[in-house]
């Protein structure tokens, strides 16, 4: 048959195809140019080489979120780097390490501070910060803080400088810490979603939105007690660091709609006369400024500087892995979850894999668990617990350093450890536990789908979604969920030396701070990361004679060849792009985030030991 004998339809969808599949062919011939391209640079092109000059300023720029932790493979940030894309995440201990290396090395003679692009840090990794910063300045070189606007935690990070520069056009917005939820009770019951929640303790708040329309008294009761205490340790710390009475601070912010007409919208002079800030200067006005009390670059129209992730990689220490002082950093950070899974989540599995190999490694003296936790599986804690147990019985010193949050399941499994140290800010606690099952039996009555059957026991098919759920069933449940809270608050009593009934009288589900967890006796101590490594040092007689190693899940062949092609691509061809923060998630995101535990055990009913307790 000819073309013309095609008719008009066919002759449309054959020129789609031809389109289509021309397309194709263009899209893949780009991809593997694009490929040739990399490969060239990664292995015939010369690196530049970059060295440090005297009198450099260090820039601390911190993008995305600040976390214990990368959730993303070093392949997919290799891939991002190669592909212009900006960083999601800062990780903490880089940040440390950065400003520790700098404070001892004399061609660093300033630091600027740019919390701009930071999307999210919690106070007790602002604390870790605020103590290596103030090292810093004890060696008397100046930290500036340069910015166009200020967040709530952005500003503290900024309030660790001597001096802070905002942008005439900027802004600083502290309102304080809230704890807002959705309540869904009355949307479920119109979608006719029935839910069974089994729970023990007063304060175990963390399903409430499921069961009610609004707070309940004793989640309102708890929440501002944690809540309020993060807040005051909040309003001391710029207090402390910007000179300004507490009581001052804390009228300025209630009394802001005032204060802001009072200048006429003009949130920077508001700062300026608070004592918020110190300086209005443009970005090239600031550049001018540090170049003339620093170095100008090249260039003329900067300053000498150098970035956090360069100067890590041009002051890389020797490390020494054959010495038999170490101290072994694992970091469990996440939600925690039956199974074996990627950074980003504590998998029962794949961290008790991290923690076994601790256990083996003869030259490690000390083992420091870095938990930044809401908690999750309750047997995935206790697992998780008993192999740290497991570590502590190989001869080893055992601490426990809990970061932003370390609740519920993430406090489970810290109980094996000799010492647990916490920030004043981090929240704990949240001993209780929960399960939730919901079932759609008149949802889908609603619509016309029926289920029936038979089985062969009285509570045979008695649990599934698609029925309401049995009374006999229910008291099974809701007996197993009692004995796991019998079962956490007998652990907590023998690990913290005191009697059952004096843990029942601070569990019942409720969080506490680092700070009101020591003055109960659930922790141990309260202060810094560093701090509580040399805690491990001590206890296990190093002095000041040790090496730290990072423990990091270990990568396939497949993936450390990727990743080091792409890394040698990358600090070849130095792309790089700065992106905006995201906006927060929606309250239906917020929704399915707290819903994912649930998701996850694929309709199973699983008691979970976490805390939905964070920052908002």
């Amino acid at each position: 048959m000819r073309d013309n004998d095609h008719s008009l339809p066919v002759k449309f969808a054959l020129a789609i195809w031809h389109f289509i599949n021309g397309s194709r062919k263009v899209f893949l011939n780009l991809v593997f140019f694009l490929f040739l391209y990399v490969l060239y640079a990664a292995f015939f092109q010369a690196p530049e080489t970059f060295r440090l000059k005297p009198d450099t300023t260090l820039v601390i720029r911190p993008y995305g979120n600040v976390v214990e932790q990368y959730t993303s493979t070093p392949m997919d940030r290799a891939l991002q780097d190669a592909t212009g894309q900006d960083q999601q995440e800062t990780r903490l201990r880089d940040l440390l390490e950065v400003i520790h290396r700098s404070a001892g090395d004399s061609d660093i003679t300033q630091m600027v501070i740019d919390p701009s692009y930071t999307r999210s840090i919690g106070l007790a990794a602002l604390k870790d910060l605020e103590h290596a910063i103030e090292a810093f300045r004890s060696t008397g070189k100046t930290v500036i803080a340069t910015t166009n606007s200020l967040s709530q935690h952005q500003y503290y990070l900024a309030s660790l400088a001597d001096e802070i520069w905002l942008n005439p056009n900027g802004l600083v917005w502290i309102d304080g810490y809230s704890n807002y939820r959705h309540f869904y009770r009355e949307g479920l019951e119109k979608l006719a979603v029935e839910i069974n929640l089994f729970r023990v303790g007063t304060y175990k708040s963390a399903m409430e939105p499921y069961i009610r329309d609004d707070m309940s008294a004793e989640a309102r009761e708890a929440g501002l007690f944690w809540l309020g205490s993060l807040w005051q340790q909040y309003l001391e710390g710029v207090s402390e660091h910007r000179g300004i009475m507490l009581e001052s601070l804390q009228n300025a912010i209630d009394d802001m709609p005032s204060q802001i007409e009072s200048f006429n919208g003009d949130f920077a002079q508001y700062a300026v006369n608070l004592g918020l800030v110190d300086q209005l200067m443009t970005a090239p006005q600031a550049r001018h400024e540090l170049a003339r009390r620093g170095t100008p670059d090249q260039a003329g129209d900067s300053y000498r500087a150098v970035g956090m992730e360069d100067y890590l990689a041009l002051t890389q220490p020797i490390q020494n892995y054959g010495s038999k002082n170490r101290i072994a950093i694992v970091v469990a950070e996440g939600e925690i979850v039956n199974g074996r899974h990627p950074t980003g989540r504590i998998g029962s599995i794949s961290t008790a894999e991290q923690l076994r190999r601790t256990a083996r490694d003869k030259n490690v003296a000390a083992v420091v668990l870095r938990v930044n936790s809401p908690g999750g599986d309750a047997s995935a804690s206790e697992t998780l617990r008993l192999e740290l147990q497991q570590v502590r019985d190989s001869g080893k010193k055992v601490i426990v350093s809990m970061g932003n949050v370390a609740a519920s399941g993430g406090y489970w499994m810290s109980m094996a450890a000799d010492e647990v140290w916490a920030s004043p800010a981090t929240i704990t606690g949240s001993i209780g536990v929960y399960g939730i099952l919901p079932t759609f039996a008149e949802t889908l009555d609603k619509i016309g789908v029926h289920t029936d059957g038979f089985g062969t026991t009285e509570i045979a098919g008695k649990l599934r979604l698609d029925r309401s759920l049995d009374p006999g069933i229910a008291r099974i449940f809701q007996s197993s969920t009692e004995r796991i809270y019998q079962q956490f608050i007998n652990m907590v009593s023998q690990a913290r030396g005191k009697s059952v009934e004096e843990i029942d009288a601070v569990a019942q589900g409720r969080v506490w701070t680092g700070q009101q967890a020591a003055e109960r006796g659930l922790i141990d101590k309260t202060g810094t990361f560093q701090e509580a490594i040399k805690a491990g040092a001590r206890m296990a007689g190093l002095g000041d004679n040790y090496q730290v190693q990072w423990i990091e899940p270990q990568l396939s062949t497949l993936d450390q060849f990727f990743m080091e092609f792409m890394t040698g691509a990358v600090s070849r061809l130095n792309l790089s792009v700065s992106k905006p923060p995201t906006l927060p998630v929606s309250w239906l995101q917020g929704m399915l985030d707290d819903l994912q535990f649930i998701v996850a055990q694929q309709g199973k009913f699983t008691v979970a030991a976490h805390c939905l307790c964070k920052l908002r």
